[in-house]
């Protein structure tokens, strides 16, 4: 018995002093503000996270990938001191490998400043696997962003992808590289320039608590079909700038789709699903959104030809509307419609029909008049010919009779009043 409680004895003084070991180093770990641990916690608990650039999947690239190395150029909105991004196997019918990921402002082209370089590492780890249909968030890092820069987000694929979840319409020259692992190169080996986006949704940063973000929903028009490759003109771009400039803390999130439909997905896969499909994923899953820019509707019409089973009216479109409407406010979120802007000869076959007309007034009309929006921006009103209201004005018209050029889409933009994104909205 003695010997028992002398093994006892001893077995307690162990435990008691694990135990006092054990809480010294919680509260090293925990306390210290300076600890890795306290730091991760803050980024990633604590703080205010919003999108700064966001990039809607539409469909899966032509092309895959075999040891390469993806650079990526994005152009921010707000700025911030820490930065995380999205990667998105949306489309994917396999998981898909990430080995490495780095994140860097860009200097030129495929070039980044290594001043500014940082691992981007997934649960600590610096590589992931993305299962088919989902995405990832990866880690926050230290990184000053800031508002209205390029940056560049590096991604190493080891193995052979196959393709892979796109934004097709980048309107921005993107990299991939000869065979390795290249993240954190300063000037990237390039193989091959693309215009889309690969797996890249979202960059977003922490920022201040009153800041938040409006997304623009829409199709090719807020995509930035037409503007200058590289030159970030896109009005959603341009409407950055203008809050950035009049201290509005608010992002603003492009998740605009070439070709995209409200009621119906894309006529061919790289359109994309419809905008009440992807509502849950292009909106109500971005960071810090506050307000919704609706411009959607006109590809319903050049897309379907009467008869067809695609074929839709005026009112369909308008309960599509309601029913964004009524899903934006269930979270809090004012939604701002803005009118289709005109297309009366417009050079593409079949897409402008005299019926498509008068459902595009009909479905203005009922954006103008109805009170069914927050407000109303009226894009219509901004670029059309005022001599001949149906057609684009001329110097607004990148030539095709859609859409706007750099100075259309700067028109739109400066349109917008900021009023609407005051703080009390």
């Amino acid at each position: 018995m003695n010997a028992f409680k002398a093994l006892r004895r001893s077995w307690l003084s162990h435990t008691s002093l694990s135990v006092v070991a054990g809480l010294l180093l919680s509260t090293l770990l925990l306390g210290g503000g300076s600890s890795v641990f306290a730091r991760d916690r803050q980024g990633e608990d604590s703080s205010n996270w919003v999108g700064t650039w966001t990039a809607s999947p539409s469909n899966l690239s032509a092309v895959g990938y075999d040891d390469q190395t993806l650079r990526q150029i994005v152009h921010t909105s707000i700025g911030g001191d820490h930065v995380r991004v999205r990667l998105s196997n949306t489309f994917g019918t396999k998981s898909l490998t990430i080995g490495a990921a780095h994140i860097a402002a860009q200097t030129s082209g495929a070039s980044i400043d290594s001043r500014t370089d940082r691992p981007l590492r997934f649960g600590g780890s610096t590589s992931t696997t993305i299962p088919a249909g989902a995405m990832v968030v990866s880690d926050a890092v230290d990184l000053d962003v800031r508002a209205l820069s390029n940056l560049a987000v590096s991604v190493y694929l080891p193995g052979v992808t196959g393709p892979v979840t796109e934004h097709s319409l980048a309107v921005q020259h993107n990299y991939a590289s000869t065979a390795g692992n290249y993240v954190d190169a300063v000037n990237m080996p390039v193989l091959t320039t693309s215009t889309s986006w690969s797996l890249l949704t979202a960059v977003e940063v922490t920022a201040d608590e009153d800041t938040r973000a409006v997304v623009t929903l829409g199709d090719s028009i807020t995509d930035g079909y037409g503007s200058t490759v590289d030159a970030n003109h896109r009005w959603p771009n341009i409407l950055a700038e203008r809050l950035h400039a009049n201290h509005r803390k608010v992002a603003v999130l492009d998740e605009g789709i070439s070709g995209n439909r409200v009621l119906h997905d894309g006529l061919i896969p790289v359109f994309g699903p419809d905008a009440l499909a992807r509502f849950d994923r292009d909106v109500l899953a971005q960071s810090g959104v506050k307000y919704i820019i609706l411009l959607e509707g006109i590809n319903d019409f050049g897309h379907a030809a009467p008869g067809t089973p695609d074929a839709v009216f005026a009112d369909d479109i308008i309960a599509g509307y309601k029913q964004i409407i009524r899903r934006a406010r269930a979270h809090k979120i004012k939604v701002y419609g803005a009118t289709l802007t005109p297309y009366v000869g417009t050079i593409f076959p079949g897409y402008f029909q005299q019926a498509g007309e008068v459902k595009r007034e009909l479905v203005n009309s009922w954006i103008r008049n109805s009170g069914a929006f927050d407000a109303v921006i009226d894009f219509d009103a901004v670029v059309r010919d005022p001599s001949n209201p149906t057609k684009i004005l001329p110097a607004y018209d990148v030539g095709d009779h859609l859409h706007p050029n750099d100075a259309g889409y700067r028109a739109m933009a400066n349109a917008i009043d900021l009023r609407l994104f005051a703080e009390d909205k």
